[in-house]
């Protein structure tokens, strides 16, 4: 297969994000979403063994190697949400992630790659509300955007104007991406009216700032309802859809993400916009990040492995990246020190 088209010094900027992306977010029509169809919603099937074995083939039938390893790594980087959300985050350990954002590989290996000059970077750094400010004034001089966790993250379970006001504090302090969390009472009880409503306000809230909406997958029961919330949000103006908290049992996976992707495609036939798509959570090794990538070129096409439609949000993710990047310039594996995340 084919690497995305980052080899050589024209195709990434001076911030990461390439002059040859096909749609650039100067360019992309921002989802504006559309009225809640419920016929459409209705209509929605999955069929769970035949996703199953067709995210199955995924890593099966598409390899890359050598040098175009290299490159999908590279251009894996530069959709990564580099992000911590523990709850021992300090402004020092936000500071050293955003050093980390700025530079993501050792110049020696990128001097070995022959990419120096790409100016690689991140695609965003997600952060805690409280953190934001820190992060934005640690990356100014770049054209990183910092990324909010907000809505009640992870559970969701806040009353709504609380939700809006902590979008609106976040987009103030200058995140220019805001993660919210949906009520998942709303899918199992199948409110899809009070979804989208919620969704929709969210996104008034959002303004400028770009929405990425985390639905939980893990805790919606059936990929009926993943299909079916996922179209929801999209309607109700979502930029993104995302997976999971990370903090859920179990966050993504790759027959959940079909689902979603496959759904994206199916709102962009109906309404004419891309939405983006984030996998979050469990995410930690380069073959991982092969795999998604694998799967948004395969079901939606090369758009789609660029950061403004493709974000992985990941913390150790890319240690191991760098780690196989090493490999493939010296031949040898390395301590983890080595590639320190902060």
């Amino acid at each position: 297969m084919a690497a995305p088209a980052i080899t050589r010094p024209t195709s990434v900027s001076q911030n990461g994000h390439g002059p040859d992306t096909q749609v650039d977010n100067h360019r992309l029509a921002r989802n504006a979403g559309m009225p809640l169809d419920l016929g459409i919603i209705e209509e929605v099937q999955a069929n769970r063994s035949a996703i199953e074995r067709r995210a199955d083939t995924l890593s099966k039938r598409r390899t890359v190697k050598k040098e175009w390893q290299a490159a999908w790594l590279l251009r894996a980087i530069t959709c990564i949400d580099l992000t911590t959300l523990a709850g021992d985050d300090t402004p020092g350990n936000v500071l050293r992630l955003c050093a980390k954002a700025r530079q993501p590989v050792r110049g020696d290996l990128l001097d070995a790659l022959g990419v120096a000059n790409l100016g690689l970077t991140v695609g965003a750094v997600c952060v805690y509300h409280n953190l934001v400010s820190t992060a934005v004034e640690a990356l100014q001089g770049t054209n990183i955007p910092v990324a909010a966790v907000s809505t009640g993250f992870p559970a969701g379970q806040n009353p709504l104007p609380l939700k809006i006001a902590e979008i609106e504090a976040s987009v103030a302090a200058g995140a220019r991406e805001i993660d919210i969390v949906i009520s998942r009472a709303h899918v199992l009880t199948g409110d899809w009216q009070a979804l989208y409503d919620e969704v929709r306000a969210f996104r008034a809230a959002c303004g400028e700032a770009h929405m990425k909406t985390i639905l939980a997958t893990g805790e919606l029961a059936t990929m009926r309802n993943i299909a079916r919330a996922s179209f929801v949000c999209m309607m109700a103006g979502a930029d993104f859809i995302k997976t999971s908290t990370g903090k859920e049992s179990v966050n993504a996976t790759l027959p959940v993400s079909l689902v979603m992707v496959r759904a994206i495609r199916e709102y962009q036939e109906r309404s004419g916009y891309l939405v983006g798509f984030k996998p979050a959570g469990g995410i930690r090794s380069a073959k991982s990040a092969l795999d998604w990538l694998i799967l948004m070129k395969e079901e939606l096409g090369d758009d789609w492995l660029r950061p403004n439609l493709f974000r992985i949000g990941a913390s150790g993710l890319l240690t191991d990246i760098e780690r196989q990047l090493e490999y493939f310039v010296t031949g040898h594996y390395s301590a983890a020190y080595h590639q320190p995340m902060v």
